[in-house]
């Protein structure tokens, strides 16, 4: 279980990455930041590109951040956003997320005002297919 301090750090970093979003099409900006398995926190934003289908989630951002640093496991992941609905990470970077964590990782979804839900990614992405479904390439790892 992860403890109120470490999400406190996940959400004031997902809140500086949301901050510094480049999102200058839909002004939609989104902030995420995850917890590795050393303790590090990495955080990443949503940068937009006029191609609009080339654009990257702050989920995979953070993950960017995660796997350049030699990180390769994820405990839990914050993600905010603003607006009224929930901002959920969407199917794409789930998938993403489900490479590095256990079905079981916590994925709280935030508002600038706090957390507003929180889901185990198994919720979020049931009968996931991940590593362990590919036991020839983990064991190249």
């Amino acid at each position: 279980m992860i403890d109120e301090e470490v999400i406190g750090a996940l959400f004031d970093a997902a809140s500086l990455a949301r901050d510094r979003a480049y999102a200058p099409y839909s002004g939609f900006a989104v902030g995420a930041a995850l917890l590795a398995a050393d303790g590090s926190i990495h955080a990443g934003c949503n940068v937009e590109n006029a191609a609009y289908p080339v654009g990257v989630c702050a989920e995979a951002g953070a993950i960017s951040a995660l796997a350049a640093s030699g990180g390769r496991k994820i405990l839990a992941i914050v993600v905010m956003a603003g607006g009224e609905a929930l901002c959920t990470p969407c199917g794409a970077c789930r998938q993403r997320i489900r490479e590095f964590a256990e079905p079981a990782a916590p994925v709280l979804v935030a508002g600038p005002e706090g957390v507003r839900a929180r889901f185990t990614l198994g919720e979020l992405l049931p009968e996931s297919f991940g590593p362990a479904n590919l036991p020839e390439a983990a064991a190249r790892d």
